[in-house]
């Protein structure tokens, strides 16, 4: 009996021919889980111009305020790894979504730099959650030849996350204002039901948690801990690089040229940031192609390499329309690494521990890299924003080197 293939061939890259249940259940799930924590987090970034007004924010405390979102989403992130290996991959992502909608939606309550600042770490603490435990469904869910795909479609939904959540703050902040903007942030709520009511657990942690108790022992065996050591490094590197650049650019792009910024203002800058948004979908979602047809290292590395000689660019472009024409390039190669630190950690560690030093290895980055908005904060208030981006393009130099010293894992098959 004839059977049809499950890989062909498009331009010399593998290709999947068919797709099963389970695989585009979980990819599904991941993807709307990332795409809307993506909006959440966002919306802060795209209401800070008016938050520092009402609020009688400074730049510093504005950074400070993302910088504690960050560091609670990187202990978020280690905890709910930890509930993913003991209770299953959907129940915590579900836990996660939960979380993080919720306090998004009261941060619209909020009367006061204290009160905003409590409910964004509460919000982190969900927001951290949601990569580790998405990337590992999906890791264990799909065929290895496909993976890095798989993970770069999931990566690829944070960039559309973000271009909703500038649609949805063009369409209700000159309305209703910034409090309307956070409110729209609960509806992830719902994703969580048919997560919990829909996807099924990966038969490899469901044969695996049959077994014994999670030996967390096992982090410290000499080749998994030095693995975690530099993938913890490197990303904490990348994510400097990241939230440095993206938390800030809403606001480099609107604020008056007297106080650093552009001078685009709130309309041009949502066409500016959609465009953009384009940029970061095509580099998120090629980036799996080149992952599965090069490898993990040479990929990633070429990514970071080419970020760092951009971002200096981008940084010292004055004219809206070079600005227009750096953004995308800016966006493809300053994000689209990101789709290659799942398919490298997934592949590091065993079943047993995946979730648990997938969320380390991530949020261990995540929590260093968490000063990265108040630096940028402090240096473009003495400096302005064009001349603070220069320091990240050496972060993103830095990890390059880091990733280049990590075992290429293409095409292994999880045991």
């Amino acid at each position: 009996m004839r059977t049809e293939p499950l890989t062909y061939e498009f331009l010399g890259l593998k290709m999947p021919a068919r797709i099963s249940t389970a695989e585009r259940q979980s990819l599904i799930a991941g993807s709307l889980g990332w795409m809307l924590d993506s909006m959440d987090v966002m919306l802060y970034s795209m209401v800070l111009a008016r938050l520092m007004t009402d609020l009688g924010m400074t730049k510093s405390t504005a950074g400070f305020l993302n910088s504690l979102t960050l560091l609670s989403s990187a202990l978020g992130g280690i905890a709910f790894g930890f509930l993913a290996d003991r209770i299953g991959r959907v129940r915590s992502m579900m836990l996660s979504i939960l979380i993080y909608s919720l306090a998004s939606g009261a941060c619209g309550f909020s009367t006061s730099i204290l009160s905003l600042g409590i409910l964004r770490f509460i919000l982190g603490l969900g927001l951290g959650g949601e990569w580790g435990t998405g990337a590992a469904l999906i890791a264990e869910t799909w065929r290895p030849e496909h993976r890095g795909k798989a993970l770069a479609l999931m990566q690829s939904s944070w960039a559309i996350g973000e271009m909703l959540a500038v649609a949805v703050t063009a369409a209700v902040l000159p309305m209703f204002g910034w409090r309307a903007v956070f409110f729209a942030g609960v509806v992830p709520a719902l994703v969580a039901f048919w997560v919990w009511r829909s996807v099924p657990e990966p038969k490899l942690w469901t044969e695996r948690s049959s077994k014994k108790g999670v030996p967390l022992r096992t982090l410290l065996r000499p080749d998994i801990r030095r693995n975690g050591l530099i993938a913890s490094t490197m990303n904490a590197f990348t994510m400097f690089g990241y939230w440095g650049l993206f938390a800030w650019i809403p606001a480099y792009l609107a604020l008056p040229i007297s106080e650093g910024g552009r001078g685009l203002g709130l309309m041009a800058t949502t066409t500016w940031l959609l465009v953009m948004g384009v940029g970061k979908w095509m580099g998120y979602a090629s980036y799996g192609l080149f992952a599965d047809h090069f490898g993990r290292r040479r990929s990633y590395g070429a990514y970071l390499v080419i970020a760092a000689l951009l971002v200096p660019l981008y940084g010292m472009a004055s004219s809206p329309l070079l600005l227009l024409i750096l953004g995308p390039l800016v966006a493809f190669f300053g994000t689209g690494y990101y789709s290659g630190f799942g398919p490298i950690t997934s592949e590091l560690f065993p079943t047993e521990i995946r979730a648990t030093a997938m969320g380390i290895a991530y949020n261990v980055g995540r929590a260093a890299s968490a000063i990265a908005p108040w630096v940028i904060g402090a240096l473009a208030a003495k400096y302005g924003l064009g001349y603070a981006f220069f320091p990240l393009a050496g972060a993103f130099l830095i990890a390059a080197i880091l990733s280049q010293t990590l075992p290429e894992t293409m095409g292994k098959v999880l045991e």
